[in-house]
Formats: structure tokens, sequence, C-alpha cells
């Protein structure tokens, strides 16, 4: 037997592939949004960039998102299909904010998304046999863990790009408790049993990956090919700079936090460090985003005494946020937690130099030509960084615009939604001609060929 190998991003992995059979498309999602944040919008951005260039597409998602996908796209709501609420997962869901949030999802969350998964399934086949659907793609969750219930429907499935496999950095190892830290490793170990009986991401024909660290957390068993592929993307056509702004005529730098509330993304640390900053520099941050710590957030904000040199914009759309951004001079992102970073590239391609954390998705996209990365070492020293980071980055426009210039070039040679399409086409096109035999995945990074 032939091997095969992991193909990494940016490599074309079948280069004239085509097709005889008329491309068919179902994006299945447990959650497909634009508000809700994080990966929520990725089944939006493929099922609208589908349509776009004329693709047969459906999109399969949760009543709870109807009207908000069918306000967006009135003319596809003839392709759009939606699994009912049940009082059970309303109940799930009322459960599940006891919890610590990665445990709620690793538990009731789990199993909120199975009842769906469930109706999804039956939705999912009959779309297959009335409408000769000729791939599946599930592109959420990107948990490389949580199983997936689509197979055995007819079609070849594409799953992903998955991305996880993260731990919080050895310098905040104590940021979870030890509770929680048990539960997420048992959680873990478990996950390769359930896999075992709920077989999707086993049976897929394609598996898209992130990254190497995602690869190596997938459920053992896997059968289908294993493709290297960017969990996000940029719509270049929200997040473009205006070449028309002047950021001279501002009396202070200002710096934008983008993201959810939640404890992982390390606001707390950054309210700290912009104090610190103060000292030695004039200076604005704008927090976009919201969540069940910005009353928590705004409180520390104010006994730091940060005033108006602080603003909390909370929640707004894709483009208001571009709005936003547009009138900010670097993103920073201390996020611990954060297995893609979205908004890392949304500033990029607007030419804002980003200030990061050194783990996780973030370091995937920025270098030092492109941004500061931030060693996640011990709280006190994290802050200390950040400080100096965005006191850098305040008294040197030169250096905040070489560095946005080389990130804005960067997004669009590898990030534009437009050019991910082209290759999900590719990919879509691989999965109509495999043909799955039996095969199972070995740690050492060796990988059988799995396919006639």
């Amino acid at each position: 037997m032939s091997k095969t190998r992991l193909i990494p991003k940016g490599e074309k992995e079948h280069p004239g592939l085509s097709s005889d059979i008329q491309l068919k498309v179902v994006i299945v999602s447990t959650n497909i949004s634009t508000k809700f944040g994080g990966e929520a919008i990725l089944p939006w951005h493929y099922f609208r960039f589908l349509r776009k260039r004329g693709v047969q597409a459906w999109l399969v998602s949760h009543e709870r998102t109807r009207s908000e996908l069918m306000a967006l796209l009135p003319n596809e709501t003839d392709r759009m299909l939606f699994v009912p609420d049940r009082p059970a997962q309303r109940w799930l869901h009322k459960m599940s904010r006891r919890l610590p949030q990665r445990i709620a999802r690793m538990t009731f969350g789990f199993l909120i998304d199975l009842h769906t998964s469930v109706m999804q399934r039956g939705i999912v086949r009959g779309l297959v046999r009335t409408h000769g659907i000729t791939v599946v793609h599930e592109p959420i969750p990107v948990s490389p863990k949580l199983p997936s219930l689509m197979y055995g429907i007819g079609a070849p499935v594409v799953i992903g790009p998955l991305n996880g496999g993260m731990s919080y950095p050895p310098g905040f190892y104590t940021s979870e408790g030890s509770l929680e830290r048990w539960l997420i490793r048992a959680g873990r170990i478990a996950s390769h049993v359930v896999n075992f009986f709920l077989r999707g991401k086993r049976n897929a024909a394609i598996l898209l990956v992130a990254n190497e660290r995602t690869r190596l957390a997938l459920p053992y068993g896997v059968t289908g090919e294993i493709i290297e592929l960017s969990e996000n993307g940029v719509d270049l056509s929200i997040f473009e700079r205006a070449e028309t702004v002047s950021i001279e005529s501002r009396m202070h730098p200002r710096f934008a936090f983008v993201g959810r509330l939640v404890d992982w993304k390390g606001v707390d640390m950054l309210l700290e460090a912009t104090a610190r900053a103060l000292q030695d520099k004039d200076l604005e941050l704008h927090i976009v985003g919201d969540g069940p710590m910005r009353c928590k957030l705004e409180a520390q904000a104010a006994s730091l005494k940060l005033g108006a040199r602080v603003v909390f914009h909370g929640f707004v759309s894709q483009k208001h946020c571009a709005k936003l951004l547009l009138d900010c001079d670097a993103l920073v992102l201390p996020s611990l937690y954060e297995c893609g970073g979205a908004v890392v590239l949304e500033a990029m391609a607007m030419g804002l130099p980003v200030i990061a954390t050194k783990w996780g998705g973030p370091a995937d996209y920025l270098d030092e030509t492109t941004g500061i990365l931030i060693e996640p070492r011990e709280r006190g020293r994290f802050i200390d960084d950040l400080a100096v980071a965005i006191v850098k980055l305040a008294g040197s426009r030169e250096l905040a615009h070489q560095l946005g210039e080389s990130g804005r070039a960067r997004v669009a040679i590898e990030f534009d939604w437009e050019k991910k399409i082209d290759r999900i086409l590719s990919i879509y096109a691989r999965a109509q001609q495999l043909k799955p035999q039996r095969q199972v995945i070995r740690r050492t990074g060796v990988f059988e060929s799995q396919f006639v």
C-alpha cells in the first residue's frame, strides 16, 4: 500500500482535479450565526460564499437562528432547514449555566448538540435522497474530540477544519481549578470511546485540521484522508482598510480588544497592562464584545481609575467592528486559550499590528514581521510584557505601520475567504472521488493509504 501524508496549508493537494459529478453540498452545523461569536460564523461563510459562486448548496442548522439567517439571505430561504428547539434542549441549556463554561460545553453542551445532531442527521439523509447531494460538510464544532453523527447518510462527508488539542500555558496552569482540570482530562479520554460508537469522524471521507496539534488530538481509528487547512479566513470586502483614513490627526493612539468577555481571554490582565502603559504614554483602549465578565471588567476598569481611557462597546456586527478597527492603531489579544483567533486575521487585513499571546492560534498567524507575541509566563511578568509592547507601539507609528503592512499582505495571500473557497471546492471534488477502506491512524505520524 502506498503512503499518504498530511498536506500543509497553502499547498494544492490535487491540482487540476475535476469531477464529472455535479457538485451539490449540504452545510450542517448545530449552531450557525453571525451573532454568537467564535466558530458559529464559519458555516455561514461557507454557505454564503458557495451560493455566491453558484454552487448548489443547502444549510441545516437549529431553529434558534432561523430569523437571523433568513434575514441575512432572504433569497436563499428555500435552501435553509432547521431542527426545532425542544423542551429537553432548553432544560439542558438552563442547567449548563451552573457550571464553568468549558465543563458546561463538554457535558450539557455535548448532550444538547447530540440531541440536535440526531434530528439534523434525518434532515440531511432526506436531502441526499431528494436532491442527490454529493458532499456533506460539517465545519463545526471545531473540537477534534467531539463526535459527529454525520455517517451512513448516503454521501461522502467532509468535517472541519478542526482546531483544538489545547491546554493552558504552563505559566497559567492554576487558571483551571483542579476539579475542572481533571474533568477535562477525563472527558478527553472518554471521547475516544464516544467516537468509537458515534463514528462520524472515524468514517468521514476527509478530515480537515488547522495544525499538527489538532491532528494529534483526533480520535483513534480515523479512516479518512487528513488535509491541513486554516480554520479561519477573512472577508476582505468587510475588513478592508480605507486609504483615506489618517491616524496622525488623533490625540492618542488607540488599541482594541475584540472578543467574548470570558476569563480565558485575559482582558483583566489587559486592563492592568493598560493602566501601567498609561504611566508612559497617553492612549485609549476600546473593548469590543460582550460576555459574562463584562460587569466585573467594567468594575475593574473603574477601580484602576482608567476612566475615559477605556471604552466598552459591547457586541457589534462585523461591519461595525470593521469601522471601529479602522479608527484604531493596533489590536491586543492576550488570550490564554485561543485555538483560532479570527480577530487577529481581521485586524491584520486592515493593516493593524497585533499584540497577542504566543500560544495557540495567534502564534500560527503572527511572527515578528506582523506583530508582537508575548510569552505566556506567570501572570505578573505577562502583564509587564503586555504593557511594554503597548508602550512600544504607542511610541512608534512607523513600527506600527511597518508591522501592519506586512500583516495585511500576508492575509491577502493566505487567508482571503475567496481563496479559501477555491481550496474547499477542490477538497469537495476530492471527497466525491474517494472510496474508503478500513484503516487506523498510527500515532507515530505515519499514515497508511486509505483509498483505492
